[in-house]
């Protein structure tokens, strides 16, 4: 089983105005140390964020570079999900394939394609 995924972002406080309320909604609970944060839900692996050391932030990310393609969450429902999406665009968070939604993943595959500020790809599919 996953333990945890360390994430390196531009900005600490900018990527935890994303992530905070997003994981809040996912049942997460944010726990704050010095250097980082890390979101936790019984039970499952957590997420730690830590800012990136300056002398490699001018790369930047992109998820189709080697690496983190994307983040994928399981909501509780479609109307979980629905829920989640309206609070991506009601903050102004980037939505992908908005056109599509909910069904950018295929006919039977009810899901949120969105972007953290670093444009970290996040997903969140309702169960099958």
């Amino acid at each position: 089983m996953l333990h945890h995924v360390e994430i390196y972002v531009s900005d600490l406080e900018k990527s935890a105005a994303f992530w905070t309320p997003f994981l809040k909604l996912l049942d997460y609970e944010e726990k704050r140390w010095p250097g980082g944060i890390s979101y936790v839900k019984q039970g499952h692996a957590y997420l730690c964020f830590l800012p990136a050391p300056g002398e490699h932030l001018a790369a930047g990310y992109h998820r189709k570079r080697v690496g983190l393609n994307h983040l994928a969450f399981e909501g509780a429902s479609r109307a979980h999900v629905d829920e989640i999406a309206a609070w991506v665009k009601a903050n102004g968070h980037a939505m992908l394939y908005e056109s599509k939604y909910p069904y950018a993943g295929g006919p039977d595959y009810y899901a949120l394609f969105c972007e953290d500020p670093d444009r970290i790809k996040v997903e969140v599919a309702a169960p099958r």
